[in-house]
């Protein structure tokens, strides 16, 4: 007989909580069978400041979702992010320790153990350890069990955060009577479906810009290099439109999706466009060479921030495969321009996965599907080389779909 288990990913944003179900059958194949999504209230740069509000609010999604595919949801995937989150790289040398040479399992376990030991405050937890290839004797190994060698190093990307924030998420789920089997950062859920593997194996850089906050990962190797979060997103551009144009946030946010662009163009300089639309009393209109100047902006300074965060791995070097953009925010007309003069390299709106149904082909859905990825070979992230994780994953995908 086949056994089945439902999966819930939740994905809570500033803008919107989104909850995907999804029938995982034998292990083998993954079916998306519900869908909901409830206006977000009581997140703020991506951390709970209103427990009650997301509680409600996630509450209502994972209902709705239930609802959608006929069935109760096992266990919860959760994303994570917020500009609490911090990552560190450390690394561990040891001697292998038999007389001819060969690494063992216990070599390999001591040198993991000791490239994760750093102690954290006591307000802290880690997120994530993500690990580098193995090198034994300056020579990189994805698997170094059995090879002979005098030395056996390894290192990590650890992703810690504020204990209360990451508890404040685990408990909104908790508070519906489900579990949570696993955290995965925003970023990394992204780019586990947005990015290819080709881009990862080559170097790449997934930027994830929400509605509250930007999120970003590095590849190299195919591997999770670098990550980080950034306190802005999308929102601060409808936030700057309004004071800079002195509009209420609903036309700015109407004037950010119609008419707002990042780069400003020739034609744009004397274009005016109407706030309301109606042309009636209250409406007025508003030069868009301002509208865009405001907007670009933000872009760049998002970019800039990027950047400095990224440090030295945010080089062409580094990034043979540029940039790939997702999230809300990743519609802004020439986002992709403006950042490639910022960033340097080139950069790319992302394209969801061919086998993703056209209902969830929408680039707010993508941290989800992330989520629902990693459910889906049943491992954890830690302690594995992402394209462990990944292999042969498409071909067990038979069916995407929402009722």
């Amino acid at each position: 007989m086949s056994q089945s288990r439902i999966i819930g990913a939740v994905d809570i944003g500033a803008a919107s909580v989104t909850v995907l179900v999804g029938d995982i059958v034998n292990g083998r194949s993954l079916n998306i069978i519900g869908k909901q999504d409830a206006t977000s209230e009581g997140v703020k740069k991506g951390e709970i400041v209103d427990f009650k509000a997301v509680s409600n609010a996630t509450h209502a999604a994972i209902m709705g979702a239930e609802k959608s595919a006929g069935a109760q949801i096992d266990s919860i995937y959760l994303t994570q992010t917020g500009s609490h989150l911090e990552g560190f790289y450390n690394s561990a040398a040891v001697n292998v320790s038999s007389s001819d040479s060969r690494v063992s399992e216990a070599d390999i376990a001591r040198a993991m153990s000791e490239a994760k030991a750093k102690k954290l405050s006591d307000d802290r937890l880690y997120i994530h350890h993500i690990r580098s290839h193995f090198l034994l004797d300056n020579r990189v190994s994805a698997d170094p069990l059995g090879m002979q060698g005098e030395k056996l190093e390894v290192g990590y990307w650890s992703i810690h955060g504020d204990e209360r924030k990451v508890r404040d998420h685990i408990h909104v789920i908790n508070g519906f009577g489900l579990n949570v089997e696993d955290i995965i950062l925003s970023s990394i859920a992204s780019g586990t479906v947005i990015a290819t593997e080709e881009e990862k194996r080559a170097g790449v850089m997934v930027i994830d810009m929400g509605a509250g906050v930007t999120d970003w990962a590095i590849y190299q190797n195919g591997i999770v290099a670098r990550t980080g979060v950034l306190p802005v997103g999308s929102d601060h551009i409808t936030n700057d439109l309004a004071l800079g144009l002195r509009v209420n946030r609903k036309y700015a946010k109407k004037l950010k999706t119609s008419f707002g662009k990042a780069v400003l163009e020739q034609d744009d300089r004397q274009e005016k466009v109407w706030m309301v639309g109606d042309q009636m009393i209250g409406d007025r209109r508003i030069p868009k060479q301002s509208l865009i100047q405001i907007v670009r902006e933000r872009v760049e300074e998002i970019y800039d921030l990027v950047k400095r965060q990224a440090g030295e791995l945010c080089h062409e070097k580094f990034l043979p495969a540029g940039v790939v953009l997702t999230g809300g925010g990743s519609h802004l007309d020439q986002i992709d321009l403006a950042g490639e003069k910022i960033l340097g390299v080139p950069i790319r709106r992302g394209e969801l996965p061919s086998w993703v149904h056209d209902n969830l082909q929408r680039h707010e859905y993508t941290s989800a599907l992330g989520l629902l990825h990693f459910a889906l070979s049943g491992q954890s992230l830690d302690d594995s080389a992402l394209q462990r994780k990944q292999r042969g994953l498409l071909r067990r995908v038979t069916q995407l779909f929402v009722n």
